[in-house]
């Protein structure tokens, strides 16, 4: 593996925290959004990810300050994948924004830059041709909280060369993570085949009347010790991301899911609850209820 230099396209929760744990592990670091707005939110969010790194890793500021000067912004794509060795996408889990995404970047892109999709659900041979180089794709996946739950899935499709591919195991484990191979295609990889199921359940007991949210992760983490609940994890996700699986699967004929996608947008994208990322979701914080001592009672 011969990575030095990384673009992060997306800069929202998780594209935030790939750039942020690249760079503290050493790696120049391009971040690329659409906009300034965006740009700037991510900045802001690297400055929360500062303190979770000296209170979680015990960084100090000279570690942080130097990560972040290894930061560079952009919103121009060609301009951000200049010289770029991997380019890991974490745009929107929606299909026709990842297509365009990849049609626009194989005509900008280096020809040694490696694409790594972050993609939640959907499988890198759905984007394969859209990228010009399928040889050089595959998927890289992270769990949110990525300095802490430092699990990274890596995914290749039947194109896939093997040498990229082991590139990118090495490259994970160069930036901390616990580098876990797949050994053929799966939506959902291991983690949200596990996760998604249940997250499903949760919202389905809620849409159909039966529970609510916060009742729901009570019993979650009262019979099992989780330290936090369905909805909570829901949250940290950011909500944006649920409710648009949730239309694809409305989409494909899924009236549950219609429900659930209903129920995410009046209840809480339009009332500007998007989960801890602002500060308001199932729960407020920084103090959600759940983690109140009496909340469990």
């Amino acid at each position: 593996m011969d990575f030095k230099y990384v673009t992060v396209a997306g800069s929202g929760v998780l594209g935030s925290q790939i750039a942020f744990q690249s760079a503290y592990h050493g790696f120049e670091v391009a971040v690329y959004d659409i906009n300034e707005e965006a740009l700037t939110r991510a900045k802001e969010r690297f400055e929360v990810l500062k303190k979770h790194f000296r209170k979680d890793l015990k960084a100090t500021d000279e570690d942080l300050e130097a990560a972040y000067n290894r930061l560079t912004f952009y919103t121009d794509l060609g301009e951000a994948v200049k010289g770029a060795d991997l380019m890991i996408e974490a745009v929107p889990e929606v299909l026709d924004i990842k297509q365009e995404f990849y049609t626009a970047l194989a005509k900008v892109a280096p020809e040694q830059t490696v694409f790594a999709t972050n993609t939640s659900t959907m499988l890198p041979s759905t984007f394969a041709e859209y990228t010009g180089r399928p040889e050089k794709f595959l998927a890289l996946h992270f769990a949110n909280d990525i300095w802490r739950s430092n699990t990274a899935e890596i995914m290749g499709h039947g194109g896939t060369d093997e040498a990229v591919f082991n590139d990118v195991v090495e490259f994970a484990q160069a930036i901390g993570m616990v580098a876990l191979p797949l050994h053929k295609e799966q939506p959902g990889y291991i983690l949200n085949t596990l996760l998604v199921p249940f997250l499903n359940s949760a919202q389905y007991l809620v849409v159909n009347g039966i529970s609510d949210p916060h009742t729901v992760d009570k019993t979650w983490m009262i019979a099992t010790g989780a330290p936090k609940g369905p909805f909570a994890i829901l949250d940290v996700i950011g909500i944006n991301t649920p409710y648009h699986l949730s239309v694809a699967r409305a989409n494909a004929g899924d009236p549950e899911a219609a429900k659930v996608a209903e129920y995410l947008k009046t209840e809480f994208l339009d009332k500007g609850r998007m989960g801890i990322q602002n500060g308001k979701g199932f729960y407020d914080y920084p103090n959600p209820r759940y983690l109140d001592k009496d909340f469990l009672k």
